[in-house]
């Protein structure tokens, strides 16, 4: 059996006299897989961009230039008369409406650990200190502005702390009831298994569209829209468990008259234990599979309830409600900068599925 084959392997050496490790040789597996690969790496650089957003964001993201709405992408100059130079900006001035032209009277360089808005690193650590930066009247937008003048690289930053984290803690509820309910209902089966079951059914058959309009309709208006979407994530993933408590019943109704637990048994282990440390462990790859595949679900629900207005309010920024300014062809066509919050999406996105497929084919016994 599958299992069997895990506990005798672990206990393994190799022939070079190393322990033989599960999880290491399945990491070796998945460091094989070059798309995955690829696609952890990106996650990771995605993650340390949000969580450091305020030293590698150059502005506030609030902060609004007025006189620079639909500003495009500064232009950053490495050369000048006498060649190569540490780069620099010209300060633009507007020639209509969101036409800009630059003034090449002066240059501005652009400054490293630039000193501007306050913020607190890591969220502890109150500074003013910015990794790049420009004097005024220049102004450094790495990706343009939006139609108040925001910079769209800032808001980005601070927007993918809303997109990339709230998936974790529906994925973590998820996860939990998962496990337990359908841990509980494969192993004492019975009358215990068909209540459980039933209610999962229950709620399977709630329509989870419908229920999102009704909860983003009658949550308080003076909440926050950070909490107010962070409530409802938490009450859609104890809708979520249900499908998850359902393979693992599956899962665990397969495996408890092997021989291990057989034997666990018949040395008093109590039920508590077998399910917490016999049964439940050998769902441990489905659960991480899962999580790398749901996580893109909760980005793209965000998404799509702050495109329409239901998620994350203005002014606080997420990937959602700031591509919701590039609704009309117009927009799209003259300001194509408004569009880089769908490519963030379509990255994270993109990059979850792939490692996700990576992560299920090195945790697949059959591969072996």
């Amino acid at each position: 059996m599958v299992q069997v084959k895990i506990k005798e392997g672990m206990n393994k050496e190799s022939s070079n006299g190393v322990e033989y490790s599960f999880w290491r040789d399945k990491l070796s597996s998945l460091a094989k897989h070059k798309m995955a690969t690829i696609a952890a790496v990106i996650i990771l650089a995605l993650y340390l961009m949000v969580i450091l957003a305020g030293f590698l964001a150059p502005y506030h993201p609030n902060q609004a230039f007025k006189n620079h709405f639909f500003h495009p992408p500064t232009k950053i100059h490495i050369k000048d008369a006498n060649g190569l130079t540490w780069p620099y900006v010209y300060a633009t001035k507007a020639t209509g409406w969101a036409k800009y032209q630059e003034d090449k009277s002066k240059k501005y360089p652009i400054k490293l650990l630039y000193q501007d808005s306050e913020y607190r690193f890591l969220k502890l650590i109150p500074t003013t200190i910015h990794l790049v930066g420009v004097d005024e009247p220049a102004h450094l937008f790495l990706m343009g502005t939006d139609n108040y003048g925001r910079d769209i690289f800032t808001r980005i930053l601070f927007g993918g702390r809303v997109s990339m984290f709230l998936g974790f803690a529906g994925i973590l509820i998820t996860s939990i009831f998962g496990l337990l309910i359908g841990g509980v209902a494969g192993y004492y089966g019975g009358w215990i298994d068909s209540l459980l079951m039933r209610i999962v059914e229950v709620i399977l058959s709630i329509p989870s569209f419908y229920l999102l309009l009704a909860l983003a309709a009658v949550l308080p208006i003076k909440l926050s829209s950070a909490f107010r979407f962070f409530l409802i994530i938490l009450i859609l993933s104890f809708i979520g468990w249900a499908g998850m408590a359902r393979v693992i019943r599956g899962m665990v109704m397969s495996i408890k008259d092997q021989d291990y637990v057989v034997a666990a048994k018949s040395l008093g282990a109590s039920d508590l234990r077998i399910i917490w440390k016999h049964i439940l462990p050998t769902a441990t790859t489905y659960v991480i599979v899962r999580a790398t595949l749901a996580i893109p679900g909760y980005i793209l629900m965000e998404s799509g309830l702050s495109f329409i207005g239901l998620g994350i309010q203005q002014p606080d920024a997420s990937w959602g409600n700031m591509l919701s300014s590039a609704q009309s062809i117009t927009k799209i066509t003259s300001f194509p900068w408004l569009l880089i919050p769908g490519l963030m999406i379509f990255i994270a996105i993109l990059s979850f599925n792939l490692l996700g497929d990576g992560v299920r084919d090195a945790l697949d016994p059959k591969n072996e």
